[in-house]
């Protein structure tokens, strides 16, 4: 029987990240995660607003679903997303760092349930709750112990 090591939130992030084309191009930043938690920033640029001279209201979702998504895919499961709302409180401008903290509220077989605050300078601009799905696969292979044969299934 193979034994299998158990990843860390970290691990899988990483992974994650290394993928994540889209974070990437937005300005995204990883900054923690931990099982059922994640926290990512933004500086907002000139591109990033819209006629009012605010952030987009896109720029904000993405920023928030994209905690959502290091959140609910921490524990290695391929999770995505079946549904997710966001309310905006007030607005972002150039030159904003923003943070979005995701946090996991319920998980329930293969329902999730998080909630993200996306905040300037600590004060809260943006609520955003997602619905998470899992899906079959893992983000990282799980990973034998050293002498144990990856061939066999436990």
């Amino acid at each position: 029987m193979a034994i299998h090591k158990k990843l860390d939130a970290t691990q899988v992030a990483e992974a994650m990240w290394a993928k994540d084309a889209a974070a990437h191009w937005a300005g995204l930043s990883l900054v923690e995660v931990a099982p059922g938690r994640a926290v990512l920033s933004l500086t907002v640029t000139a591109e990033q607003c819209n006629g009012h001279g605010t952030c987009h209201g896109g720029v904000l979702f993405m920023l928030a679903d994209s905690a959502f998504a290091y959140a609910c895919n921490s524990r290695n499961q391929s999770t995505v997303a079946q549904h997710a709302t966001v309310s905006f409180i007030k607005p972002a401008f150039a030159g904003d760092i923003l943070r979005a903290e995701a946090r996991e509220v319920s998980l329930a077989g293969r329902s999730g349930i998080y909630d993200v605050a996306v905040t300037r300078e600590g004060a809260q601009i943006a609520e955003f709750r997602g619905m998470s799905r899992a899906v079959p696969g893992q983000i990282l292979s799980t990973p034998t112990l050293p002498g144990q044969n990856s061939q066999e299934t436990p």
